[in-house]
């Protein structure tokens, strides 16, 4: 009598290659993702896994997230890591963000207009993208403002929804400010943000 083979589990959850290739996911499907599936964001109908970040990126979103919620007004809320859909088939996680009080706790996916500040700290992998992909997309979503926080040294980009728009009519940011000591705002509320508070 010959011996049954033995089951073997599944590896790892990944995207179709077909559907990949056709660029056909949406935000529904993410939705619908398997608890084993790694973090993604989806870019124009394609899932792209997200790097897992340095212990740097991660103390830096921490301290600011902290600071964030000492001095961010009762009306918005900080979060991490969260999904933002910004069209059908395109969402990002954008590293912190400060979004209305008032979105339902239950919800796993963001609309841009629960979305008050998008902030992307720069990692070595992900330079291009948190340089000039998510600013880009960001804006023409209309998230009304984008940190740009870079690393060693820390430095903060500060931009806001302006007045141009971009070759297909889309808005763009216009830089308000920058620092690498304190960075001083006055929305999306009075901001005097030393950068020595979220500085590892």
């Amino acid at each position: 009598m010959s011996a049954e083979p033995i089951a073997t589990p599944p590896g790892p959850w990944c995207p179709d290659p077909m559907r990949q290739q056709r660029a056909d996911y949406t935000l529904a499907d993410l939705r619908t993702l398997p608890d084993d599936a790694p973090r993604v964001e989806l870019v124009d109908g394609v899932i792209q896994v997200t790097p897992s970040p340095t212990l740097g990126h991660q103390d830096i979103s921490l301290l600011l997230s902290r600071w964030l919620l000492q001095h961010a007004p009762g009306d918005l809320r900080v979060t991490q890591a969260v999904g933002v859909g910004l069209s059908s088939n395109t969402s990002r996680q954008p590293d912190v963000l400060l979004r209305r009080a008032d979105v339902p706790s239950d919800r796993s996916m963001l609309r841009p207009s629960d979305v008050v500040l998008a902030v992307e700290i720069v990692s070595p992998g992900t330079r291009r993208v948190d340089r000039f992909a998510t600013r880009g997309e960001y804006a023409a979503a209309g998230i009304p403002f984008y940190w740009r926080i870079e690393q060693d040294p820390v430095h903060v980009y500060a931009y806001r929804i302006g007045d141009r728009v971009g070759p297909g009519g889309e808005r763009q940011y216009e830089q308000v400010t920058d620092g690498a000591n304190v960075i001083e705002l006055t929305e999306p509320f009075e901001i005097k943000l030393p950068i020595a508070e979220i500085t590892p």
